[in-house]
């Protein structure tokens, strides 16, 4: 295998971090799937699903890791004669990447992004949950409290002033956009070499990133319940 093979190669081992994020994501909807369905006494099976998560957490970081030290290693190999450089490419980057995921700590899983929407999205549906048995439990007298706390959920975009489809929540302000729109905004300002700041009126928040978008799959999944329940 020649050096620019290995960095074709690099270039799809990075598409397999996409497919890794979708199956996060759908591991995330089974959890809400299992608190809607059964509350609290899917306690154990949450606990099964948050380890699978932090596994792919794991494999996530560890393709970060090998796709950097992969690369940082070939840089240095192009000086060398071929043949010598894909010999130790292979017990170099082995090496390395052992000691970067020696050094994984954790909390580093904990705060990946995918993880820790996980567990935002548990805690949001978990609140949801215990109000819907007391409403259960006390119809006449709590209807209206849900009903009145349901239309206190915004689900307009701050920027499309549309009904969100795929809503983002932001970490740093928890302000909330369509996924569309604000990384249409960000990408837009980002080209003019400037920052984005949070389209919501009186927010402080000055510099909206990527990074800082998260999916907020309960609101999505209350977006698609009224709209089922217009159906009907």
């Amino acid at each position: 295998m020649s050096l620019s093979a290995v960095e074709s190669t690099l270039s799809s081992l990075k598409s397999c971090q996409t497919d890794i994020g979708i199956g996060m994501d759908i591991v995330t909807e089974v959890a809400l799937d299992l608190l809607e369905s059964q509350g609290p006494e899917s306690n154990t099976d949450l606990k099964k699903l948050e380890a699978m998560m932090l596994e792919c957490a794991r494999l996530d970081r560890e393709i970060d890791s090998f796709v950097e030290v992969t690369k940082h290693i070939t840089v240095k190999a192009r000086g060398q004669q071929q043949s010598d450089a894909m010999f130790t490419l292979k017990a170099k980057v082995t090496e390395q990447v052992a000691k970067a995921m020696g050094r994984l700590a954790d909390a580093e899983l904990e705060s990946h992004a995918k993880v820790t929407a996980f567990k935002e999205s548990i805690l949001n549906s978990l609140g949801q949950v215990f109000a819907d048995h007391a409403a259960a439990a006390q119809p006449e007298e709590l209807d209206e409290d849900v009903a009145v706390t349901q239309s206190q959920v915004n689900l307009t975009c701050p920027l499309t002033q549309m009904e969100m489809v795929n809503p983002m929540k932001n970490k740093k302000c928890s302000h909330h956009y369509d996924e569309a729109a604000i990384l249409g905004l960000i990408n837009a300002r980002h080209s003019q070499r400037k920052k984005c700041r949070c389209p919501v009126v009186g927010c402080g928040n000055g510099d909206v990133t990527k990074a800082d978008l998260v999916q907020d799959q309960v609101m999505r999944r209350l977006i698609h319940k009224k709209h089922n329940s217009g159906r009907t």
